[in-house]
């Protein structure tokens, strides 16, 4: 309408609107250039995952360095926290630096993370270095699934979705026999230093080909600035950074819980969760923590189930390879090693997953069979020792890797496919914010069980005079086992073994709680649900959607366009180029629009609706 042509332009600066005339739009880029731009995302997308799993295998190494063993959780959970915390604020960061401004500001927070903990002087510079590279590496997974969706249709977005899941999987897969190997021949800095190099290759191929024009770009960057949930964000950080660090002092370092150090993070961590929630609920104008969903059986399903398979997954991801080294009494590179079928598995699982649902249409009776597979694993993990045979020591992590790839990619489908159309973004940023809590809860929980049981083993095996000196320095070393005498170095493996099985059962409650927690989930048959939303009046907004639209999508990775399961065909490259421009926005708007309950946006929502 005019009046709204006319609002739009005046708050469009006019420089800004002649620099994005003078650029193609997304899809209106070359083949040529489209690749280069996925190249430099999933090369920096492919090391973010990496370093979410690559300290599995250092952490002996770095904690004997620094004589810090009971501290070296929070090398991955700093990581881990930053990530899940910061991972919303990027997508409004698109809108205000532009994709390729955001994307590589992430790299460069990663980047220069790395960096720091390859130079780290001591256990309290690492862990803040990691914190620094979480802080980007959440970044780079949101700002990669913002400009996919940019540059591919609906159509097309699936099977490109599911080969940079392919690429993330294998990261993370990677992360821990990468890191051992290298820490047994170079040293652990070497696991990051050597990393620079593939983050320049990400920047200057991002620098060089993610140039273009996006609809939405124009807003004025306050008006982008008033909807970031800064609140959210912040309480949020409290609650989980006081948490974790009472599980340390409680239990890591063996406090008292009338300790001082003990007892305030407790009540701060009650504090800033009681905060977060009466400001996502009361006060936040586009919350992280979509209020609507928890009254709907479906999000709330998903969202526990995506904490708790994450909780599994990293909880033994972190405590296999320690087992090796501490039980087996193998060298981390070979520790590592055990974790290569799993990163197999995984990868496989989820594209796996992917064909399945395309051939069938359906996603229940996938996750109900596979879903059972992750509790499978984690027994077999608990009923394992040093005596087993090598198959069961080397494949018994396998149905881990494949069953909980299957079910997160059968979790994002049935979400989408429970959801209309306009709850799809605020549905998945709910999921994905549920994820992230898991994976920082798996590695600090399991942290605190295995230091507890730990502790309490070696006090009750080893007595005498030098009892103390002997169990301060097993729990500060896990390399040092392999050097204690014989009759102390039986204690100290049994004492490992006892406090990784109770890890090891404590993944294996969470998958199983995790499974009893989504069979009220119902199926959906994909093909009849694409067919009807294809057929419904395709009604486009009047403004076209920014990046906080795609940020709704985040770093569940837009899984819905797997339901429809096509390929990416010369025809379908062809439907991309069209202009954007040149599709009809009005010719099937119904006259009188149906009125709609206005509702609070989500921070994973459209900045377009909100502006």
């Amino acid at each position: 309408m005019p009046g709204n042509t006319t609002h739009a332009a005046e708050n469009t600066p006019l420089l800004a609107s002649h620099k994005h005339e003078s650029l193609p739009g997304p899809r209106e880029i070359s083949r040529a250039t489209r690749y280069g731009v996925l190249a430099g995302i999933w090369t920096a997308n492919f090391l973010q995952a990496l370093n979410m799993t690559l300290v599995a295998t250092l952490l002996p190494s770095i904690s004997s360095q620094f004589n810090q063993s009971n501290q070296a959780s929070w090398i991955g959970t700093s990581y881990l926290l930053a990530t899940s915390t910061f991972t919303p604020l990027y997508g409004r960061l698109c809108d205000i630096l532009g994709r390729r401004g955001a994307n590589q500001s992430a790299i460069l927070f990663t980047a220069l993370g790395t960096l720091a903990c390859g130079l780290s002087g001591n256990m309290e510079m690492l862990i803040v270095a990691r914190f620094l590279a979480g802080i980007g590496g959440g970044g780079i997974n949101t700002t990669a699934t913002i400009v996919t969706s940019d540059l591919f249709s609906i159509k097309s977005r699936g099977l490109v979705q599911g080969i940079a899941t392919f690429w993330s999987a294998l990261g993370m897969g990677l992360g821990g026999p990468m890191g051992g190997f290298i820490s047994d021949r170079f040293g652990w800095r070497w696991a990051f230093l050597i990393q620079l190099p593939f983050f320049v290759v990400a920047f200057v191929l991002t620098s060089i080909n993610l140039r273009y024009a996006t609809p939405g770009s124009h807003k004025r960057t306050i008006d982008v600035l008033k909807h970031i949930d800064y609140g959210g964000t912040l309480t949020l950080l409290g609650s989980v950074l006081s948490f974790l660090i009472f599980l340390s002092n409680r239990f890591n370092k063996g406090l008292e819980i009338s300790d001082v150090t003990v007892a305030v993070p407790l009540a701060l961590s009650a504090v800033f969760l009681i905060l977060f929630l009466t400001f996502e609920l009361r006060f936040a104008p586009a919350p992280m923590l979509a209020p609507a969903l928890l009254k709907q059986k479906v999000p709330v399903c998903v969202g526990l189930s995506n904490l708790l398979v994450a909780q599994c997954n990293f909880a033994i991801t972190y405590y296999f390879p320690m087992w090796f080294i501490t039980c087996a009494l193998t060298s981390a590179s070979t520790a590592g090693l055990h974790l290569v079928p799993n990163s197999v598995a995984t990868s496989t699982g989820s594209l796996f997953a992917g064909w399945v649902m395309h051939k069938t249409g359906h996603y229940k009776k996938l996750n109900l069979t596979f879903g059972a597979f992750p509790f499978l694993a984690a027994i077999l993990l608990v009923r394992m020792t040093p005596e087993s045979g090598v198959f069961t020591q080397w494949f018994s992590i396998i149905p881990l890797g494949f069953g909980n790839s299957i079910v997160l990619q059968t979790m994002i489908i049935a979400l989408l496919a429970n959801l209309p159309e306009s709850d799809v973004a605020v549905g998945t940023g709910f999921g994905q914010l549920f994820r992230g809590l898991g994976q920082v809860s798996g590695v600090g929980s399991s942290s605190a069980i295995f230091q507890y049981y730990l502790d309490r083993e070696l006090k009750s095996r080893i007595t005498g005079s030098d009892a103390d000196s002997i169990i301060d320095s097993i729990r500060h070393s896990a390399t040092i086992v392999a050097t204690l005498p014989p009759a102390i170095k039986d204690q100290a493996t049994a004492s490992h073994a006892i406090a990784i099985r109770a890890v090891f059962i404590m993944a294996a409650t969470s998958t199983l709680l995790a499974y009893i927690i989504r069979l009220p989930i119902p199926d959906c048959n994909l093909d009849d649900l694409s067919r009807k939303r294809a057929e419904q009046p395709r009604n486009v907004a009047a403004a076209a959607p920014s990046a906080a639209a795609v940020e709704g999508a985040l770093t569940s990775e837009h899984n819905q366009t797997e339901s429809e399961g096509s390929t990416l065909s010369d025809a379908d490259e062809a439907t991309d180029q069209v202009p954007q421009a040149s599709i009809d926005t009005h010719s099937q708007v119904p006259a009188r629009p149906a009125p709609r309950r206005t509702r609070r946006l989500s921070g994973y929502e459209s900045m377009g609706s909100s502006i």
